[in-house]
């Protein structure tokens, strides 16, 4: 009975020691986790954000009508473009990884796409409707998607560390708490878009032309509307560039698309105004 107590109190004080060490060796491969890679689903997450995917589009060339010589030149210039557009938005998607919530490729980066290659189609068309018929149904092939092992560039479950070092963002939901968010749309005052008038640009329009170009004036209000309305509804959003990427550069696209359309009106019958472009600028006033 005396040896035995001493051979039992042994093995228990081994037992605790060992517990102790266990449990010591448990913290240091936490540690080890939080600091390096994260576990589970959160090396899903890492693997997301290093590979973005990348975007693909319509092909147009191949969907165009025999393009007449004295188009060739302008034609081939915007089939380019479009191709450089591709690039410039596969580029931004790897710049942008782990940016913005879980829609920031969307509004960031396939909106603002979408709407370059839909004024880049138009020009194609009008420049072949100068001499042959005028190709329709182009803006169909505008909208481009995103092929990648996971849509949410940036987003991720709830507390799980990210890639980027945003750890403890749920989600990424808005990207609350984004250094640099200060001074963007994350005020209070989302303030409003202003953008140069056309309607007072005008030459005098020609009766043919009026029913056209009252519409697209009409067209350029809304858009505007629409955009002011965008800039409450994501106030918090994204990051210092959101407003200009996810807003007022798409809008921009869509009132280059809009003021091209009111000049060919014009210019079916009357000297083509030039310049209407520079009035698609649009700016933010807090």
């Amino acid at each position: 009975m005396s040896r035995a107590l001493p051979k039992y109190n042994k093995r228990r004080v081994t037992f605790i020691g060992g517990a102790a060490a266990v449990a010591l060796s448990g913290t240091v491969i936490a540690g080890f986790a939080l600091a390096g890679e994260t576990p589970d689903s959160g090396t899903k997450n890492a693997r997301t954000l290093a590979g973005p995917g990348t975007i693909s589009c319509p092909d147009v060339r191949s969907k165009l009508p025999a393009v007449p010589a004295s188009a060739k030149a302008e034609v081939d210039r915007n089939l380019t473009l479009l191709n450089t557009q591709i690039q410039e938005a596969n580029k931004r998607l790897v710049d942008t990884v782990g940016q913005g919530g879980p829609n920031f490729v969307q509004n960031a980066i396939l909106g603002p796409l979408k709407d370059k290659r839909v004024s880049t189609v138009n020009r194609i068309a009008t420049a072949i409707g100068r001499t042959a018929a005028k190709p329709q149904g182009l803006d169909s092939l505008a909208t481009c998607t995103l092929n990648a092992a996971g849509t949410n560039a940036g987003g991720g479950a709830a507390g799980k560390p990210q890639a980027g070092g945003n750890a403890g963002n749920a989600g990424n939901a808005g990207n609350a708490g984004n250094a640099g968010n200060a001074g963007n749309a994350g005020n209070a005052a989302a303030g409003t878009i202003t953008c140069p008038d056309v309607r007072s640009k005008l030459p005098a329009v020609p009766a043919s032309a009026k029913a056209e170009v009252d519409r697209n004036l009409t067209l350029l209000n809304t858009q505007i509307q629409e955009a002011n309305k965008r800039l409450v509804d994501t106030v918090g959003q994204g990051g210092p560039n959101f407003v200009q990427n996810a807003i007022l550069g798409p809008l921009k696209d869509k009132r280059v698309s809009t003021v091209n359309r009111i000049a060919t009106a014009i210019g079916r019958t009357a000297a083509k105004p030039q310049g209407l472009d520079s009035l698609a600028a649009c700016t933010l006033t807090k």
